[in-house]
């Protein structure tokens, strides 16, 4: 790992286009509760697997994985949703994010194994 300001300069440039993303998939959804933060999570599933499948740079590993897909992400306002939704729904959805995510990442991974 890269421990120097420009290391420090990529994964705050890549979280920056990150959170900005993940705002705008949360605007594009509405107010519906749980479905940009379901979006985010399982895109950012896949984007993580196909990532760690490749050969990338140490500094494009900083600014894909440690800066963009961890803010793009979300785990906070998951568990916020999870909880909105009550005990019967918030289990359902939980159960969904989850399952759709190890799908992504297996799909992620999968595709990046292919060259």
């Amino acid at each position: 790992m890269e421990r120097t300001v420009v290391g420090a300069g990529i994964v705050a440039v890549g979280g920056f286009l990150g959170a900005v993303t993940r705002y705008a998939v949360d605007v594009a959804s509405g107010d519906v509760t749980g479905i940009g933060t379901l979006l985010v999570n399982v895109i950012g599933c896949f984007l993580l697997g196909v990532a760690v499948t490749r050969t990338l740079t140490v500094r494009v590993r900083l600014f894909v994985a440690t800066g963009f897909i961890s803010s793009f992400t979300t785990y906070s306002a998951f568990a916020a949703d999870a909880i909105t939704f009550g005990t019967i729904a918030g289990t359902g959805y939980v159960l969904v994010s989850y399952g759709a995510g190890f799908a992504a990442a297996v799909a992620g991974l999968t595709v990046g194994r292919r060259r």
